[in-house]
């Protein structure tokens, strides 16, 4: 895609890749995204992959685990130069690099599945173990050259330690000797040079015999290192000069071994700034509620309930309601006029479009609905906002034509344009005249685009074309308060008159003017003003017809409910009418057997009768306890399948617990006062000085401390 400085301007793209480079975790990412341009299409498609799924690893389950990771600049030109010694702080340097590139690896090694498009360029960096082991063997996690890196260091600082030693012992026999005569001032001590010096007056410097390391602003006091320390403190510069020799031999060899790494060094870090800004387009997409839309080859622009990213942001800072736009451009209707009145979103809505497709364009999540569907563009060329310039004496209209002819030039199938207030700027009848050639020129080129008017002559055009259509930004006619909502299918009136009456034109004026205009315009736009408010009332009667059509489907649950639970009771009360009246029939039977044996009737035939009653019965009793006893077969195979889930939870809740619990009881092991840890997830360092039975950790940085769970801790 091209698009110009002044495009980028108008479209307020700019201000987008300001704010992407704040997401930015180096200076060099930032200066990047601050230079952000269209991605070639070649390459878009894999870009927008990326950062879709880096968009995904914000859920919280698979944390992609970039951090800040240094800028190694020179570093990677030096170390590759023969007999070259870099400095510790670069060496540091390097293995924060390596780590960061060590973390990764291991992370998309085992989320490679999740994440295939971040996997397939992470597995193209070449991680090599070997310069964390070269590293780590000579220099400690503080980023200190570590005692046992050679015999010889080990054997210097144990020197040291000793002449430390001798000189603060030393020293303290001379102030014990020294305290409570007139020699020492109030103070006693001081530091000069990291040193410990006697704090004498003055007056009496001569009576301290010793080296003279200064005296204080009022000239009052004189610093005084002892003489009975001046050779235990001749051998500690003595050490400590040796022992710099040592540490510059000692990285000058770590220095060669790590120049055979200078091509991953580079390698690393390009591919820590890549992902870097991949990681800041996600940012920001995630800060606007944005989608990766679905990419077409069928020139189709369908953008569902789409925000201006930086009018979202700053009205959601502000907590004021912020508007949504849904358009959709394609063959069939590839221009869209949209008219109205001034300050009903139609430039907005412009600026909306265009830069969604230049944020697309450079692989940055949109503000949109899933579903939403676009295309790419190789142009994206725009004419919005005055074009007036005082320092070469160019009007509007001519910076306007001159604009104009550029797009001329360059417009093709291929080009979206984005002109607003389309023909202004000179004699409304000879600009509407040449602003209508511009639109059938666009038109037969088989441009894109969206124009904003208030000339009838063009709304009139648009309609003859047949892949081209009006637009309106609705206004309610009564109170002539903007909706915010575009409407697609017809133009809109600009409410010339009716603007003017709201902000207190005198009536007779206003009669006056309209006296003026051609009837066929005034009516042309009185009945655009009548339509345009029939669709405002017509989405209101929609809005209540939804309401009530919800309501009404609440109602028919409701009573679909209630049927249900009548049947239900009519059911059991059926059933308990024929219990009650077989019970019934039955006792009339016995009652008959009775009656009959009062008649006279013989005993065996009545026992006869009587067995049989009593085989129907038997009968009927059988075949419902059958029915009974499948019924109940169902219901214990239900319960033993619910068992045996319940088993299995408990068994996995169980095993979460005893995997917890030896968490806990492994980081008791080591969680204990003086404790060097860090927070997992960061690179600072700090010592434990306290714990407390709720399991909070006081964690002391040096300048500050923090009081954090002790399951956010990692033990150093």
């Amino acid at each position: 895609m091209h698009i110009s400085e002044s495009q980028i301007q108008e479209l307020e793209f700019q201000e987008i890749r300001t704010l992407l480079g704040t997401y930015a975790l180096s200076e060099v990412a930032n200066q990047r995204l601050e230079n952000l341009l269209p991605i070639p299409e070649k390459f878009l498609v894999v870009e927008l992959k990326k950062v879709k799924e880096f968009l995904l690893s914000f859920d919280g389950l698979h944390p992609i685990p970039l951090r800040t990771y240094p800028i190694l600049g020179d570093v990677i030109k030096n170390v590759s130069i023969e007999g070259y010694t870099l400095e510790l702080s670069s060496i540091v340097g390097i293995r924060g690099m390596v780590e960061v590139i060590k973390d990764l690896h291991t992370f998309f090694k085992k989320n490679g599945e999740v994440f295939p498009a971040l996997a397939r360029e992470n597995a193209k960096v070449e991680y090599q173990d070997e310069i964390l082991s070269l590293i780590n063997g000579i220099i400690d996690k503080d980023g200190e050259i570590k005692n046992k890196a050679t015999p010889e260091l080990e054997s210097i600082r144990e020197a040291i330690k000793l002449n430390k030693k001798q000189i603060q012992t030393g020293f303290s026999r001379v102030l014990g000797a020294l305290t409570g005569t007139e020699f020492l001032d109030e103070i006693r001590e001081s530091i000069v040079d990291d040193e410990r010096v006697l704090a004498v007056k003055s007056a009496y410097k001569k009576k301290v015999p010793g080296r003279i390391m200064g005296e204080s602003k009022s000239g009052s006091i004189t610093f005084i290192l002892p003489e009975a320390i001046l050779p235990f403190y001749t051998h500690y510069r003595e050490n400590k000069e040796e022992e710099k020799k040592e540490i510059h031999k000692i990285l000058r060899h770590l220095s060669s071994e790590l120049s055979f790494f200078a091509a991953d060094f580079k390698i690393y870090q390009a591919y820590c700034i890549r992902l870097d800004i991949v990681h800041a387009k996600a940012r920001l997409g995630q800060d606007v509620n944005g989608i990766i839309p679905k990419l077409n080859k069928n020139k189709v622009v369908k953008l569902i309930n789409a925000y201006h990213p930086l009018l979202l942001l700053k009205n959601k800072a502000k907590e004021l309601p912020i508007y949504s736009q849904s358009i959709q451009l394609n063959p069939g209707k590839r221009i869209i006029c949209i008219s109205g009145p001034n300050a009903g979103g139609k430039s907005i809505t412009l600026k909306t479009v265009g830069l969604l497709q230049i944020m697309l364009q450079c692989a940055i999540p949109v503000p949109l609905d899933e579903g939403s569907s676009m295309c790419l563009f190789a142009n994206v060329m725009t004419d919005i906002g005055d074009n007036q310039s005082i320092d070469n004496h160019v009007s509007t209209y001519s910076a306007r034509l001159k604009k104009m002819q550029n797009i001329i030039e360059k417009a093709d199938g291929n080009t979206l344009l984005l002109i607003d207030e389309f023909g202004t700027g000179s004699d409304p009848e000879l600009g509407g005249a040449l602003a209508e050639s511009f639109l059938e020129y666009f038109y037969e080129k088989g441009c894109y685009g969206i124009i904003t008017t208030h000339y009838t002559n063009i709304k009139i055009k648009v309609e003859e074309l047949p892949e081209a259509e009006n637009a309106a930004m609705l206004f309610n006619e009564k109170t002539l308060e903007p909706l915010y909502k575009l409407e697609i299918g017809r133009a809109g009136s600009s409410f010339t008159f009716e603007v003017a009456e709201k902000n207190h034109i005198p009536q007779d004026l206003i009669q006056k003017a309209r006296n003026k205009i051609k009837n066929d315009v005034l009516n042309l736009d009185k009945t655009l003003v009548k339509l345009q408010q029939d669709a405002f009332e017509l989405d209101k009667m929609r809005s209540e017809l939804d309401t009530h059509t919800s309501s009404t489907i609440n109602t028919k649950e409701n009573i679909e409910r209630l049927n249900k639970q009548l049947e239900e009771k009519l059911y059991n009360f059926q059933k308990l009418y024929e219990e009650e009246h077989r019970k019934l029939q039955f006792g009339n039977k016995i009652e008959k057997f009775v009656e009959a044996s009062l008649a006279g009737k013989s005993r065996k035939d009545i026992v006869r009768d009587f067995i049989k009653l009593l085989e129907v019965e038997k009968h009927r009793v059988q075949g419902n306890n059958r029915d009974e006893g499948k019924r109940m077969q169902i219901i214990r195979r239900k319960i033993t399948q619910q068992l045996k889930r319940s088993s299995t939870q408990e068994k996995i809740t169980e095993t979460i617990a005893q995997k917890t619990q030896e968490v806990k009881q492994s980081r008791q092991l080591w969680l204990k006062i003086g404790q060097r840890v860090r927070i997992a997830g960061s690179t600072s360092v700090g010592t434990i000085e306290s714990v407390d039975k709720n399991g909070k950790v006081l964690v002391n940085y040096g300048k500050f401390t923090t009081r954090i769970s002790e399951d956010q801790l990692e033990r150093i």
